[in-house]
């Protein structure tokens, strides 16, 4: 399976299997030790979930555990604070 995620905002991406969104991954809380979930849009069920999703969400203590658990996707980052601060 090949994942990509897209930051939204700090905190919030869309996760796209080949070119579809999937699922949502977000941070929870508001101080740390945050919490990430990654979360199915659509209620399937189990033997129609993309690997490795086998619940409609997932959470974990990490972003980077989130990402070892989907395999290492690639990741686009927004760069909206740098523009902001460029104006």
């Amino acid at each position: 399976m090949t994942y990509h995620l897209i930051q939204l905002a700090p905190g919030a991406y869309d996760l796209l299997l080949h070119d579809t969104i999937v699922a949502s991954v977000v941070r929870n809380g508001w101080r740390q030790p945050y919490t990430w979930t990654a979360e199915l849009l659509k209620d399937l069920p189990r033997s129609k979930r993309p690997f490795p999703f086998q619940e409609i969400e997932h959470d974990f203590p990490s972003l980077d555990e989130l990402c070892a658990w989907l395999g290492r996707p690639t990741v686009t980052t927004s760069n909206r604070q740098t523009a902001a601060r460029a104006v």
